[in-house]
């Protein structure tokens, strides 16, 4: 039952995370809004190099949530002497795949692009974008790495803190970076790459101040985790990684098959996963508050209490998300004018985006339970639900419902709810499964 004092337990957790997700948000429309002004083609090229980039650091994201697990387990166990020692795998790990990565990346990516998106423009614009942002790899894994440590041992607060000073670096960097300030050239979409890269590091030297004042007597800096311990850190990450890996490969995906429909067309869905993602990120925050609640508990050996909170995660969730949705329910065309100033352009998402702040409830229950489902170490299957119904059913009804049956930019949309709902029923039923209680992490 959700207590007042169970509500307030998911808020002080759940909060500080939303904001920091939400601040992220923000951010990329931001980038989307100052680099929208050159026009379409340099919106779908952001789109198409935002999400390249996102493939690529798909890898370090899991570690991330290798380490958040670890680390819940272990103030869950009463080890708190021991909880940042899987943060000092995770830098480990970043470094030894973040390097590697981005040279093999850099090698390519010129070469690749093309594939993706037979706009001349486009392409040309996109490559010097990804390329710039790719050197960041490294930054991005060590920063994820503290995002899981914080989130893990109860101390949100330093994530949020540490994303707003990103991000307001970033936006200063881009008015510098992308139209010419301060004596910089104008460098337009580049530009943009140049000052995400930048902020990047600069949120990595920040969290590891904050790791010798937060973390010290959780053994930061102090070892690393034995072979055993790293052995299920990497169990633990390489599923979410692929998850994630496969998830960013089919946003690319769509971007391909609505390329196949029309420029405009992708100029409107690189807005439309922008919003997309500002309101659903809130579903995530409260699912890692989730997955950080579901560990400890199963930490204390309280599985039925794992499963509670759960379930009291979703119903906030889902009164809150829903509730902030009604304004983009109501007022479609006010949102999207920040961003498309092609009234065409703008027409072509206007149905979508009601589409989408009509139905997040749904989202919200599947990321809270898929969350809640990873805080229990049950990644292999919360890989094989998200690979399947995305790469199996969603993709391919995306490409037969619009290019193919000339649905348009609208077709791919309704293909995604429908995708949508069949993920987060797979990911209900997984819950009330409870298989997931008896894994040890």
């Amino acid at each position: 039952m959700l207590t007042p004092k169970r509500r307030k337990t998911i808020l002080d957790l759940s909060l500080p995370i939303i904001g920091g997700m939400l601040s992220q948000t923000v951010l990329n429309s931001v980038d989307a809004a100052m680099v929208g002004r050159f026009g379409d083609a340099a919106l779908a090229a952001v789109g198409f190099g935002s999400f390249g980039f996102f493939l690529a650091m798909s890898v370090m994201v899991g570690i991330g949530i290798g380490v958040q697990t670890m680390a819940s387990r272990r103030v869950g166990q009463g080890r708190l002497h021991e909880t940042a020692i899987a943060l000092n795998g995770g830098l480990l790990l970043s470094v030894l795949v973040g390097i590697p990565m981005m040279i093999g990346l850099l090698a390519v990516v010129e070469d690749l692009f093309p594939l993706l998106n037979s706009d001349p423009i486009v392409v040309s614009l996109a490559v010097p974008y990804l390329q710039i942002r790719i050197f960041a790899l490294i930054g991005v894994g060590m920063n994820h790495s503290f995002r899981g440590y914080w989130n893990g041992v109860n101390l949100p607060m330093l994530y949020m803190k540490t994303l707003v000073f990103m991000h307001v670096t970033n936006v200063f960097l881009n008015w510098i970076f992308i139209f010419g300030n301060l004596g910089m050239p104008a460098m337009g979409v580049a530009g943009a790459g140049l000052a995400s890269a930048i902020a990047t590091f600069f949120g990595t030297a920040y969290y590891i101040v904050l790791g010798f004042r937060h973390a010290k007597k959780g053994g930061f800096l102090d070892g690393i985790p034995n072979w055993d311990e790293m052995r299920l850190m990497l169990k633990l990450a390489g599923p979410n990684s692929l998850q994630q890996f496969f998830f960013f490969a089919g946003v690319l995906a769509i971007f391909w098959v609505v390329g196949l429909i029309g420029t405009p067309e992708v100029a409107a869905l690189n807005v439309l996963i922008q919003l997309y993602l500002f309101i659903i990120l809130p579903s995530i925050g409260f699912g890692m508050g989730g997955t950080t609640l579901v560990g400890q508990a199963l930490g204390r050996k309280q599985p039925e209490d794992a499963y509670e909170w759960g379930w009291d995660v979703v119903k906030l969730a889902t009164l809150t998300i829903s509730t902030a949705s009604f304004f983009g329910l109501l007022y479609p065309e006010f949102i999207l004018s920040f961003f498309l100033t092609t009234p065409t352009t703008l027409e072509l998402a206007r149905l979508p985006l009601q589409i989408t702040m009509g139905t997040v409830f749904v989202d919200t229950i599947g990321m809270v339970l898929m969350n809640s489902l990873i805080g229990a170490g049950d990644m292999r299957r919360v890989l094989i639900v998200a690979v399947l119904s995305q790469w199996a059913f969603f993709l391919p009804l995306s490409y037969i419902a619009g290019p193919l049956l000339k649905g348009g930019l609208l077709g791919v949309w309704i293909a995604q709810l429908l995708y949508r709902v069949l993920q987060t029923g797979l990911f209900v039923i997984l819950w009330k499964g409870g298989k997931w209680k008896t894994i040890r992490v």
